[in-house]
């Protein structure tokens, strides 16, 4: 058996990141692994041992028909990559539904095509309703990342549900940097650089709250950072950072971690950098509805508040971080529950949904 794991788009985001550790842990039982991305970029799918790497062209652009062109460009190529290579004892896994190419190789050679399906907010409509398409006529099963994204894009297949975990070594060195009692008061949020992330509502609460310490890290260059903020004012309170390979600092040096996204535009399908804000102990307010409500518990380890309702927020964040003992309970909460999400658990899985 071999398994044939295709990705798009190499970079340092959460879908790549999980890949990576499913790629680890099939090479941990001695699986062939090959892995087929996009040539050309840095990413958490870059240089991972004993996975066969395979590479084809695919590059991002701003316009959007021309990004449409090369992305249906870059499907043709990696299907002729895969149509004259694949066995029919492959298992073809396919993180995210964008690299349908590798799914209609894949039937076309009888192979069982597995879906790894993070999020299904994509526009335009069209290209999400061609994408499932293949999705239905293709897939041997499909995997989700929460029971929320399962229950958003039903699908008449076999499904699994396989939650997003935490690195043993991320664990580990988080736990050695387990304190309640922090020296500054300082709010968090680590996204991409979109509106529909809510970069203009952490920006607001920056503003109304100056007792605090603002954290931005987005993944975006430093220009394309002095490109979006241009027209606005930043408050001294606040810090915006580029990509970050390792965020480990920034959880260490953190009180809170918000997800603002906005979710009549972006709804969270699980919420990673929750999850490991969570292992650092740190209390997290995030939207009410999403993948992220099957992590933070109301009242509990943190809030679910709509990131329009900046009032609530910034009164929320004031009563957790003026109360030592109120903070100390939501911190041993969010750190016991996050021991669930371990990478024993996220393997062992894993393994089930490729041997069966």
């Amino acid at each position: 058996m071999r398994i044939i794991a295709i990705h798009l788009l190499n970079d340092y985001s959460g879908s790549p990141k999980v890949l990576m550790q499913l790629l680890n842990g099939w090479s941990k039982r001695k699986i062939e692994t090959h892995l087929y991305t996009c040539s050309g970029r840095d990413g958490f799918l870059s240089g991972i041992d004993q996975v066969k790497n395979h590479f084809f062209w695919y590059r991002l652009a701003k316009n959007s028909y021309l990004r449409l062109l090369f992305f249906m460009t870059s499907q043709l190529i990696l299907f002729v990559q895969l149509v004259f290579k694949l066995q029919q004892n492959d298992i073809v896994y396919i993180n995210t539904v964008l690299p349908f190419g590798a799914a209609i190789a894949g039937k076309l050679r009888g192979c069982k095509v597995i879906y790894h399906i993070h999020e299904t907010t994509m526009k335009p409509k069209i290209l999400k309703l061609f994408l499932f398409k293949i999705v239905k006529i293709t897939a041997s099963e499909v995997v989700y990342v929460s029971n929320f994204i399962a229950n958003q894009e039903p699908l008449n297949i076999k499904k699994n549900i396989l939650y997003n975990v935490l690195e043993s070594s991320f664990v580990k060195q988080s736990l050695s940097n387990f304190n309640t009692e922090k020296k500054t008061k300082t709010v968090l949020m680590i996204c991409s650089l979109k509106r529909y992330k809510g970069v203009n509502e952490f920006l607001k609460l920056a503003q109304v709250n100056s007792n605090f310490t603002f954290k931005l890290v987005v993944n975006a260059t430093q220009n394309e950072i002095n490109n979006y903020f241009k027209k606005e004012t930043i408050p001294s309170n606040l810090i915006v950072y580029p990509t970050q390979k390792n965020t480990h600092y920034f959880y260490k040096e953190a009180s809170i971690v918000l997800n603002l996204s906005d979710t009549n535009l972006w709804v969270e399908t699980f919420g990673l950098t929750i999850l490991e804000a969570m292992a650092y102990g740190l209390p997290t307010i995030v939207p009410p509805v999403g993948g992220v409500t099957e992590l933070v518990f109301e009242g509990k380890n943190g809030h679910l508040i709509d990131s329009k309702n900046i009032s609530l927020i910034s009164k929320k964040l004031n009563m957790i971080l003026s109360d030592s003992n109120l903070y100390a309970l939501m911190s041993k909460d969010a750190l016991a529950y996050s021991q669930f999400f371990s990478e024993d658990y996220f393997e062992n899985e894993s393994a089930k949904i490729i041997s069966n």
